[in-house]
């Protein structure tokens, strides 16, 4: 890893502000029951080093996502890259953002419905991302976002070829069953910015919250527990204060009034009082 050079300045799609909030929401979403995150490792436009005959052979997905690896490389240090011979275990998910001139190379076949120019450019193996994710990795699950159009394409290996998996055009959802994780189009502001977005969610179908949404969420729980502790509170004194007079009245004196209501002679003379306007 520390050998194989981690950027390329000839990659086409050059990352825009989109390429860096996506990424980091579906990272900030993304919460598995089937994995701890000691087991999970995230990359988001990261060379992906495939060929160990070619070792400089790489392709760069905009997010991808690889279980059952530690979280750090060799559980000490932060990649550089993922090179999938040092690592043993391929990418499960890869989610491509389409941007305009990457069609064919995103989607293969499939790009050319979109009639997108492409632009020239060199690229750094001699396949395609379609080609190396689905006849070299085999990645079971390919995910393909157009912002432009809000399109979203969702590819499963079924043996050695990608199939186009059928998705409501109105709201669009994906399923992977060994994350016990859906994905889909949510519609909402994250980072200021309000428009679809690509979000995990649960198997009961919510939304996963952000680390940021889930501790406001708690702080907001937190507020309304105080505040209903100190509803609870406020109504218990008024129920002491209102117990005062009626029992004054049936003969009791004030020590055993205090006694019963838990409270000091001094605190039921002062309540007695406030009820009687003094």
């Amino acid at each position: 890893m520390y050998d194989l050079p981690s950027e390329d300045p000839e990659e086409p799609g050059l990352p825009d502000e989109y390429h860096d909030l996506q990424p980091a929401l579906l990272r900030h979403t993304f919460n598995s029951e089937c994995y701890s995150p000691e087991e999970v490792f995230i990359g988001a436009d990261m060379n992906i080093y495939y060929d160990v005959r070619h070792p400089l052979w790489h392709k760069r997905p905009d997010w991808f996502l690889a279980v059952g690896v530690p979280r750090l490389y060799e559980e000490t240090d932060l990649r550089l890259s993922y090179v999938v011979w040092q690592e043993g275990v391929n990418p499960l998910v890869i989610v491509e953002l389409l941007s305009p001139g990457t069609a064919k190379e995103d989607l293969g076949d499939f790009g050319d419905e979109e009639k997108v120019v492409a632009r020239p450019y060199s690229i750094p193996s001699p396949k395609s991302k379609w080609e190396v994710y689905e006849q070299v990795l085999r990645i079971p699950y390919y995910i393909v976002f157009d912002r432009y159009t809000n399109r979203l394409w969702f590819f499963q290996l079924v043996g050695t070829r990608y199939q186009l998996q059928e998705l409501d055009p109105q709201s669009p959802q994906i399923w992977i069953p060994e994350l016990q994780l859906g994905m889909g189009l949510w519609e909402g502001e994250y980072e200021g910015i309000t428009r679809l977005w690509l979000r995990w969610r649960d198997a009961q179908g919510n939304w996963i919250p952000t680390p940021a949404q889930e501790a406001q969420q708690k702080a907001q729980e937190a507020q309304q527990q105080a505040q209903e502790a100190q509803q609870r509170a406020e109504a218990a004194e008024r129920s002491q204060r209102e117990a005062i007079p009626r029992m004054l009245n049936l003969g009791l004196s004030i020590e055993q009034v205090a006694e019963v209501l838990g409270l000091t002679v001094e605190e039921v003379n002062r309540f007695n009082a406030a009820q009687n306007g003094e």
